[in-house]
């Protein structure tokens, strides 16, 4: 009984292969025009990155790393529209080297000089075409949108963004600042009690943190207008 069992499979094996290799001869065609394709879309995919993206990327940061120069020097609309001597400015950048990670840059650039240019709505426009996931950009950047908004007048807009980079960026360093601005900005408006949590959490979350040492003023300052209402 298992000698015919074991007969049984050999033969069931034999007729899989067969019928595979049936299967290959039949449709050879069809099978060598498929990995045909494969192999032309992962050589285009490696050409496309060694001959296209990488140099135009490099272009990209070229023309990025000219600005900075300007940028850091307070020159900020010629940081934003190039100069005459070739440099060709944040907003060309972001435009011609679309897709790049220095065309990205180049939109949190050309906010920042706008926010510097008293020019907030468009500042806020270019802040927010910008695409960034890590927990120091990202979150600077809305913050400055923040600050925008509230130059703007959109306190609801200022604060709500100054609240979410504090809490994406989670930090020490940065996040502090974000929580003690929207503080500021909800004692503006009354909101006693939010702007209290806000530095509450400047002293309890980021003890390690300068501003933890200095937000007691402002706490004081909330629970003073508190009771006076």
């Amino acid at each position: 009984m298992a000698k015919q069992k074991k007969t049984n499979e050999a033969l069931n094996v034999e007729e899989a292969l067969s019928q595979s290799e049936a299967f290959l001869i039949k449709n050879k065609k069809t099978i060598g025009a498929v990995v045909l394709v494969i192999i032309i879309i992962i050589a285009g995919i490696v050409m496309y990155k060694n001959l296209y993206a990488a140099p135009r990327e490099q272009k990209a940061q070229a023309a990025l790393f000219a600005g900075e120069q300007y940028f850091e020097a307070d020159a900020y609309q010629e940081a934003l529209e190039g100069d005459s001597i070739g440099y060709i400015g944040f907003l060309k950048i972001a435009d011609q080297f679309s897709g790049t990670d220095a065309a990205n840059l180049a939109k949190a650039y050309a906010g920042l000089c706008y926010a510097h240019l008293g020019k907030y709505e468009e500042a806020v426009k270019a802040l927010d075409s910008f695409s960034g996931k890590d927990r120091l950009v990202g979150p600077a950047m809305k913050a400055a949108m923040g600050n925008c908004y509230a130059e703007l007048g959109q306190l609801d807009k200022a604060a709500s963004l100054l609240l979410k980079a504090a809490d994406e960026a989670d930090s020490d360093a940065l996040s502090p600042i974000y929580l003690i601005q929207a503080g500021q900005i909800l004692t503006q408006q009354g909101k006693y009690d939010d702007a209290l949590k806000a530095y509450t959490a400047v002293k309890e979350k980021y003890v390690r943190s300068y501003q933890s040492t200095t937000v007691d003023k402002y706490i004081r300052q909330v629970e003073l207008l508190k009771d006076k209402k």
